[in-house]
Order: structure tokens, then C-alpha cells, then sequence
């Protein structure tokens, strides 16, 4: 699945893979927000996303992960990026059913964020659900986790409000968006777990729709 490339379409956004020519969207998309966006990590200028994009293509070469632009299905305006990554693929001996899947087993959701007209407008959560249906329904995978910087209660509060578990926190797990060790809360969704957190998105649509 190396470069595999995709696009998952919903009926408020489209999410189509992150390229060169969503430079200028992202960039008024983040805008000067900086402290909208003090736990996340950001683009802020040409230059800034430019690179911000190099590295996400670079990364999908690898294989280890599938960036995305999010667009505004209405009028296809940029409004953010999200991608899979850290894509696991485990070693499964000779003769096991799995031995020999090129998709992923586990994976992770992150580098999301949003401009701030679409917060709050159902475009994360509709994200979400087709990035976690895609995993579950199309790569069977057994797990989707997620981390966030301890003090981003936005975010954590987020993750819980669609089914995620927390699994605990991660001590000085990663750089933060203030270039200090960051603590990481960690939460996951497992395999079983999915049909009860798929409904859930969807009541959680409905009230975007109502």
C-alpha cells in the first residue's frame, strides 16, 4: 500500500489527498490563529505548509502514512488536513490468516485541525467516521488510537465525546506546538468496538443535520 492514495467523500466534506496544489487553501485555512491552534502543530504561512506538505508526501512515499486535505463539500473550499499515520503492519507467521496483509493492522489518527468557521460544524466528526470506517471496514484493522497534548482539553473532550478510550498518559511523549517534551493523553478504538462507535458518529451527524 505504498502511496496508496484515496479519497473519502461525505456529505459536508471530502477528504482527497494532501498535495501541492492545497497550498494556498491551507494557508488561508490556518490563517494567523495562533492561539486557536497553541496544542497543534500548525502551518502558519507559505513557506510554513509548504514544508508542512513535503514532509506529510514524503511520509506516504514511505508508506507510514495517508495525509489528506479537508474540503468543503458545498464548495470545495480548504478548511484543513488530517491524515493516518503511524501505520503498523505486525508480523504474522506463515500459515496465520493475516500472514502476508500488505494494509495496515493498527493505526493512528492525527495531524488534524480545522479553521475556525468549521469548527463546531460537524466537519470533524463527519472526518472521523469515514477515516474510521475506512480502517475498520476496508484495512480490518484492530485498532485506531489517537493522541493529544495533556493540556488540549478541546481535543480530549472531542475523543471522548465519539467513543474513544483513554488508555492513560504518555510522560514527555512528544514535541508539543510549544517546542517542550509533551505529555500525550493517549486514547484508542479497537475492532469490537467499532459498530457502537459508528452509531454513535451518526447520532452525532444527525445533530449536525437537525
Amino acid at each position: 500500500m505504498l502511496s496508496e492514495t484515496f479519497v473519502l467523500q461525505g456529505k459536508y466534506i471530502r477528504l482527497e489527498p494532501l498535495d501541492h496544489r492545497h497550498v494556498d487553501g491551507l494557508v488561508e485555512a490556518a490563517g494567523e490563529e495562533t492561539e486557536l491552534y497553541r496544542w497543534s502543530l500548525v502551518p502558519c504561512g507559505k513557506t510554513a505548509v509548504m514544508a508542512y506538505i513535503d514532509t506529510a508526501l514524503a511520509w506516504r512515499e514511505a508508506g507510514t502514512a495517508v495525509p489528506f486535505a479537508i474540503m468543503r463539500a458545498s464548495d470545495g473550499a480548504v478548511i484543513g488536513s488530517t491524515r493516518f499515520w503511524n501505520l503498523e503492519r505486525w508480523a504474522w507467521p506463515q500459515g496465520h490468516p493475516s500472514h502476508g496483509r500488505d494494509i495496515p493492522d493498527a493505526c493512528e489518527i492525527g495531524y488534524t485541525w480545522l479553521a475556525r468557521p468549521a469548527i463546531r460544524s460537524g466537519a470533524n466528526t463527519e472526518a472521523k467516521l469515514l477515516m474510521l470506517t475506512h480502517a475498520f471496514e476496508v484495512w480490518q484493522v484492530l485498532r485506531v488510537c489517537f493522541h493529544t497534548d495533556v493540556r488540549n482539553q478541546r481535543s480530549r473532550a472531542a475523543l471522548e465525546r465519539i467513543g474513544g478510550t483513554c488508555e492513560g498518559i504518555l510522560r514527555a511523549h512528544r514535541m508539543a506546538a510549544d517546542y517542550i517534551p509533551r505529555d500525550s493523553v493517549r486514547y484508542s478504538i479497537i475492532a469490537s468496538e467499532w459498530p457502537a462507535v459508528k452509531e454513535r458518529l451518526f447520532r452525532l451527524m444527525d445533530r449536525v443535520a437537525g
